[in-house]
């Protein structure tokens, strides 16, 4: 089974998120992260068995039960690109306030899967993906980098975190279909 670990991503912020899309939709070849699907991957595990998915279950368990972690607000404000905005692969938005409380969710899910034999990460930012880039002729990589920078400070919403999920990943021809495997609250 296909899997990740997510902070979800509630129905306000994707309808503003659809209204940022709006703003790349006739540039280049983008393949925009359907409405359902967008959300903020704390971790991606790929594909693991039944097995291990039952110990992956106890340990994000305890962290959510841990008292040092509660419910926290997140603010997304800003827009990018990975790597970079002169080689565009991924197109995303930021977090600014929360930032630290997501990466010490991180750290801990990052240390604590390591007894199941999971890579720690080598870097980790923050951030919900809107699109993928396939290709940009220059005219298009420019609007692009014009749209990023419009956006470089923009606030789309704030929410309340209140937990994470582990998710599931099913490709297919149309793309990848997310169904949630467990739910913890903090």
């Amino acid at each position: 089974m296909r899997t990740f670990i997510a902070i979800p991503c509630p129905d306000e912020l994707k309808n503003k998120i659809l209204e940022f899309q709006d703003q790349l939709k006739n540039t280049g070849k983008i393949k925009f992260v359907e409405r359902e699907n967008i959300h903020l991957t704390l971790k991606f595990l790929g594909d693991v068995s039944g097995n291990k998915i039952k110990e992956i279950i106890e340990i994000l368990d305890l962290i959510s039960r841990n008292e040092k972690n509660r419910k926290f607000k997140i603010n997304l404000c800003g827009a990018g690109a990975f790597p970079d905005e002169n080689y565009i692969k991924i197109l995303w938005i930021g977090v600014s306030s929360g930032r630290e409380e997501i990466l010490d969710l991180h750290r801990q899910i990052d240390f604590q899967l390591k007894s199941l034999d999971f890579k720690r990460d080598k870097k980790f930012h923050p951030h919900f993906t809107i699109a993928r880039v396939k290709f940009l002729k220059t005219k298009d990589k420019k609007e692009v980098q014009k749209v990023l920078l419009e956006n470089s400070g923009t606030a789309f919403c704030d929410f309340e975190v209140c937990g994470f999920k582990l998710m599931r990943s099913e490709l297919n021809s149309s793309g990848p279909i997310y169904s949630v495997v467990k739910e913890f609250e903090f």
